[in-house]
């Protein structure tokens, strides 16, 4: 049986091949950029996106009602309710487990006054702490000419000021971002355009204004001060923020001031004032 010849190329299967090679001359040849370069030069010339700092969140449960920071008290308590029930359902316990149960609940005891034993460590005693009044209600409010970044960099400031340090009402006053969170009194039916003027003029009664030197109030709030602060502040801390000084005459113009205000005694330490200078830093110019 004859083996089969091989079959010639027909016109239909001309269009599978190059057009340089289905027009049988060498030809000019345009060369084409592979499509990988091209994506990863178009990648390279956006710009890099900001990093989001996560290293204040905070683990929440979502339950409304629910303050996360008595969790380890709540679990201490139930096991150590469970450790309790356990040695009354036994008839005859063993010193093994007497020894189990002890230790069971001197875990449950320190798990139980964890919570209070953090409050102690952060520096601020729960019975200095006064209630808030009933007037007071929480103000979140920022200038509206602000850019993206720059309102993303003054909530977060105003975020972990609150969050980390012993304070219940924050103002951040640095050129043209203004910003006001937390507790505070202001006129009652303002929108925040109005409150905003309102707290600027208040600023330059109290004369923080043109700020040189840190101001701390650890245990009473000054006179003048109270003008602007919500009732029920014990404690007042005023940083400014400062530009670089300038080398012809060494002088330092004041950009801002930072106001923190707390419901507690004492509420800053050496340690927390470091941090709060820290995060003023941010905010200046060079």
């Amino acid at each position: 049986m004859p083996l089969l010849a091989p079959r010639p190329l027909h016109a239909a299967n001309a269009g599978l091949l190059p057009r340089s090679a289905s027009a049988g001359g060498p030809g000019p040849r345009r060369r084409v950029p592979p499509p990988s370069r091209a994506r990863v030069r178009v990648s390279n010339s956006d710009p890099p996106q900001q990093q989001v700092n996560l290293s204040v969140l905070r683990f929440t449960l979502g339950i409304p009602g629910l303050d996360e920071s008595y969790l380890p008290r709540w679990i201490g308590l139930g096991f150590g309710a469970f450790v309790v029930l356990n040695h009354l359902l036994s008839p005859s316990p063993t010193p093994a487990q007497l020894r189990s149960e002890a230790l069971g609940l001197c875990l449950a005891a320190f798990s139980a006054t964890l919570p209070f034993l953090g409050r102690f460590l952060e520096g601020a005693d729960a019975a200095s702490r006064v209630p808030l009044p009933e007037g007071s209600r929480q103000v979140f409010v920022m200038s509206e000419n602000l850019s993206a970044a720059q309102k993303e960099d003054v909530a977060w400031a105003s975020y972990v000021l609150l969050r980390n340090t012993n304070t219940t009402s924050v103002l951040i006053a640095i050129g043209d971002v203004f910003c006001v969170r937390g507790y505070w009194d202001p006129p009652a039916n303002t929108s925040k355009y109005a409150m905003i003027e309102w707290f600027k003029s208040q600023m330059q009664q109290v004369g923080l204004v043109d700020l040189r030197d840190t101001l701390y109030f650890p245990n009473s709030s000054d006179s003048q001060l109270a003008k602007i602060l919500p009732d029920g502040v014990l404690s007042v801390y005023v940083q400014p923020v400062l530009r670089s000084p300038d080398l012809a005459n060494g002088e330092a113009k004041t950009e801002g001031v930072i106001l923190l205000a707390s419901n507690a005694n004492y509420a800053y330490t050496d340690k927390d004032r470091f941090w709060i200078r820290t995060v003023a830093n941010k905010f200046r110019s060079s």
